[in-house]
């Protein structure tokens, strides 16, 4: 409660702070601003820091008063190729980006926990990693390349949830997201007239094939008890209604919620890609993208993350977090070392549930989640390097 405390009194700062970077917001891999804006703040924190690093990162490490173990506490900073719908006075001023998923937030929080860090008193090392490029599953790589995990004991992190009130948060032991693999497929044919089928070899009715025959991995490949979801989500192919096209692409993403279930996948769509296009006369290539493994946390270190949300908030604050198939690329962190991941509740108080989602275009973030945010990564820090 004493950092909570602390927190609310320096809310309206990070605040501020956060809707200034919601109203720039910067796509990934082009978050320079953003990595500018942050710089700024921790010279103003007196906190030394390494910008440019795995593009546009940033490490900075708050000391402290004796030797001990480094904990590492993420935000992530890039927002989204959406338009913003939302009525707020601070919207997006660049058309067609937005911060529909909450990166801004993350990043005042992480930086208003390293306020309150810099008060407190612990042994070892508090590094704090601001993340470019999440949302296209490339910044932590690029990171844990440039050595930013070097040193780590642990690391923790936390996702806004607009589907869960604001002063709830909710954690998960185990798999708690799922892993991401992006397909690229790419069917030849043979161009024709479109009244003249019999001359040519069309990609398009593979392709309508193709689609159905993956949801096969799905239904009689993998476990019933096997999450794992195999979405086609764009088909580009053909310029005029009476001409068979030469070629069609197809791009889509493969989720799966276990490690071992996530090995099996490239193989399984490799052949039903290729025998629905050797069935229907064209040539096809797969292009299979892993990018994030499934987000998995470790028992002790939920435990631990669990036990200060119930020293803040209160234990009746903490729900179980439900397992989803959406990725984050945190679960590279934690590959590497033990930590955990949480959701910090950022829905309005009454019928959450029915808010607008992360990266829809109306989503909007109820700002009483920074300070508790702040508190807890706080908190989480200074617990582990009492």
């Amino acid at each position: 409660m004493r950092l909570l405390d602390a927190a609310r009194r320096k809310a309206a700062d990070w605040i501020e702070f956060r809707r200034e970077l919601h109203r720039y917001p910067e796509l990934s891999l082009e978050e320079s601003e953003t990595a500018a804006r942050v710089l700024r703040r921790l010279d103003g924190l007196g906190i030394p820091y390494r910008a440019g690093v795995g593009g546009h990162g940033i490490v900075a490490e708050i000391a402290g008063e004796r030797p001990g173990p480094t904990i590492a506490l993420r935000a992530d900073m890039d927002a989204l190729p959406i338009r913003e719908e939302a009525d707020v006075p601070y919207a997006s001023e660049k058309p067609g980006v937005m911060h529909a998923c909450g990166h801004d937030a993350h990043t005042a929080i992480l930086l208003g926990a390293a306020e309150l860090l810099v008060r407190e008193g612990f042994g070892g090392t508090v590094r704090l990693l601001f993340q470019p490029a999440e949302e296209v599953n490339a910044g932590a790589k690029a990171m844990i390349a440039a050595g930013v995990l070097d040193g780590v004991a642990e690391i923790y992190g936390l996702h806004n949830l607009p589907t869960l009130s604001a002063g709830y948060a909710a954690t998960r032991v185990g798999p708690m997201m799922g892993s991401v693999d992006r397909i690229e497929i790419s069917l030849e044919g043979k161009g024709a007239h479109g009244a003249i089928p019999d001359e040519g070899i069309d990609p398009i009715v593979c392709a309508a094939a193709l689609v159905q025959s993956l949801q096969t991995v799905v239904s009689r490949e993998m476990s019933p008890f096997a999450n794992v979801v195999a979405t086609i989500g764009s088909i580009h192919s053909g310029e005029a209604n009476n001409v068979i096209p030469q070629t069609c692409e197809l791009t889509g993403t493969v989720r799966a919620f276990d490690p071992n279930v996530q090995t099996k996948l490239p193989d399984a769509i490799d052949r039903i890609v290729k025998g629905i296009a050797q069935a229907h006369r064209c040539t096809a290539r797969l292009r299979y993208i892993r990018q994030v493994p499934v987000l998995v946390n470790r028992e002790p270190n939920t435990s631990r993350v669990e036990a200060v949300i119930a020293e803040t908030i209160g234990a009746t604050s903490r729900l179980e977090a439900a397992p989803t198939l959406a990725g984050e690329d945190f679960s590279l962190y934690l590959r590497e070392v033990p930590g955990c991941f949480f959701w910090l509740g950022s829905g309005p108080k009454e019928n959450a549930n029915q808010a607008f989602g992360l990266h829809h275009p109306k989503y909007e973030l109820n700002e009483d989640c920074i300070p508790l945010g702040m508190a807890l990564l706080a908190g989480i820090a200074t617990s582990r390097l009492r």
